[in-house]
């Protein structure tokens, strides 16, 4: 699970938070990646591995016992953190998720990019993206990849891409495929693409969590324990014991504490 980065594109939200722990669907991106892989068999230290660097002393704390903690002094990219878990790896393949990947619908559970793997391809879930200059066979990313041994063996652990250093030489190699993904996949890394998945997450009405409290009005947004919301919320985001006050109206926002409004105008998928 990679969940070092700094989410810069996501400040400031990301600025006390990090960006794996910021709630979509009240249920942080790290848990959802953390059930996903579970659902596949892999829920203890042994075969689960989480990176922690910018402010990593919340992931630690809130992964637990659940996984084992990579800590980095600084964050080393999607190869690098890959790399500085090899002597853990001891030789197995690799599942490699981003924590801040949205997966849902068919497949999400994606057992699909493991079911009859070969133990030497390097596996991308993807989605169709004939337009995107960097993509695959016609295909984005979509949030995990599956690397045999020999592409981690040599992996150093210093800052690098995993795009760089192994999906791009394993393709030069024919040795990359790219398994489909046909449900919902949204990069959270921007505030668009973050409220864009909290209302997937909310289907066609609202998503309130126990303990918040409501007294204005809801509409299609979700809203985190202990929040308060006084005002009205439309196709909105208030983060757990956020507050929005009688006078305010949100629209297309994410709303942290009681001050901080991160507007995400047209995210409304």
């Amino acid at each position: 699970m990679l969940a070092a980065g700094e989410g810069r594109r996501l400040r400031p939200l990301t600025e006390h938070l990090p960006k794996s722990l910021c709630p979509v669907g009240n249920v942080p991106l790290l848990d959802h990646a953390l059930a996903r892989v579970a659902r596949l068999g892999f829920a203890d230290p042994g075969t689960v591995a989480v990176n922690a660097s910018y402010l990593g002393e919340q992931v630690v704390a809130h992964v637990g016992a659940r996984a084992h903690i990579s800590a980095e002094t600084h964050p080393l990219g999607t190869a690098g953190g890959v790399g500085n878990l090899r002597d853990w790896i001891g030789g197995r393949g690799v599942l490699v998720a981003n924590a801040d990947a949205y997966l849902a619908g068919i497949g999400a559970d994606a057992a699909a990019l493991i079911d009859g793997w070969d133990g030497e391809t390097v596996r991308l879930f993807g989605q169709p993206a004939p337009e995107e200059t960097y993509g695959f066979f016609g295909h984005r990313f979509a949030g995990l990849s599956l690397l045999p041994w020999r592409y981690v063996r040599d992996l150093p652990p210093e800052p690098a891409e995993l795009v760089k250093a192994v999906w791009r030489p394993a393709e030069a190699q024919g040795a990359l495929r790219v398994v489909p993904y046909v449900g919902t996949y949204l990069d959270t890394g921007t505030a668009r693409t973050y409220l864009a998945a909290n209302l997937h997450a909310a289907g066609t009405g609202e998503l309130v969590a126990p303990g918040a409290t409501v007294t204005g009005t809801v509409e299609r947004s979700v809203v985190g324990a202990g929040a308060s919301v006084a005002g009205t919320l439309t196709r909105s985001v208030v983060w757990p014991g956020g507050y929005v006050s009688p006078d305010e109206h949100l629209v297309d926002a994410i709303r942290a504490g009681r001050d901080l409004t991160v507007p995400a105008a047209g995210d409304a998928p």
